[in-house]
């Protein structure tokens, strides 16, 4: 088998960092981060020593992906799934995990609304649209992966404006259902909830995971592919295989062809 010249080829990293104080959802348990070896605690014979860490984060916490199990709607699932007799606090969910999502390697399409908008990054109360969708005019295909860019991972590192009390900029359902009409794979966006927030109802998370199987891809880090001008890449992440998970951190990359 001969492998494809990688050096026709650039990658460009979609996640955001991890790191005490970093943004969450508050609905969501914070990443936590602890030394707890450091080197000199232990001195091997030969002199060598190392230092390890523990973390504990929600599943929803950073560049993350929604498994399909993450949302019911009228206590169904996709699929119509019957959510109260499928799950437990020590065991999870039991259908549609995030461990049963096969590694991604799909076409991506980023769909840059600021600069659509003619902005740095869109202000917290504007609704994406299906039309602002029309008018980015990609060309995005049934299996895609497609990411929405609003400009907000460029405030990553200031977590109160990055929640700003959980009122950020987004897709509303008729855009949801533009995507959906679409057959995506996934969709995602660089804020912490998607879809436009507040939203009580959370009509994007339902309309996307429970009626049209469609997974959701958060705070993603999508300046780089911005600057660059691109539309159109290879989308590569992993899951982690967490048995009955609802969610999974991810580590995207864009693999793009240099110009």
């Amino acid at each position: 088998m001969s492998l494809p010249d990688l050096s026709r080829y650039r990658t460009v990293d979609l996640a955001q960092p991890y790191y005490i104080g970093m943004p969450h959802h508050p609905a969501h348990p914070p990443f936590l981060y602890g030394l707890n070896k450091k080197h000199g605690d232990y001195i091997n014979p030969g002199g060598a020593s190392s230092a390890s860490e523990g973390i504990a984060l929600g599943a929803h916490v950073g560049t993350h992906i929604d498994a399909l199990c993450h949302f019911s709607c009228d206590g169904r699932m996709f699929g119509d799934v019957e959510a109260a007799p499928a799950q437990t606090y020590a065991g999870g969910l039991e259908r549609h995990t995030v461990d049963t999502i096969a590694p991604i390697f799909r076409r991506g399409v980023l769909l840059d609304i600021a600069k659509l908008a003619g902005v740095d990054a869109l202000p917290k109360d504007f609704v994406i649209t299906r039309e602002h969708l029309d008018a980015a005019r990609a060309d995005v295909r049934e299996g895609d992966v497609v990411v929405l860019r609003t400009g907000w991972g460029q405030f990553w590192d200031d977590a109160a404006r990055f929640i700003s009390q959980v009122h950020s900029p987004g897709p509303g359902l008729a855009a949801a259902q533009w995507l959906s009409d679409r057959k995506v794979f996934a969709a995602g966006s660089d804020t912490a909830p998607f879809e436009f927030t507040p939203s009580p109802e959370m009509s994007v998370h339902v309309h996307l995971l429970v009626r049209s199987g469609i997974h959701i891809i958060e705070c993603l880090n999508l300046e780089e592919l911005s600057a660059l001008d691109a539309t159109e890449f290879l989308f590569v992440a992993a899951p982690l295989k967490i048995r009955g998970g609802t969610g999974s951190p991810i580590r995207p990359v864009a693999l793009l062809e240099n110009k």
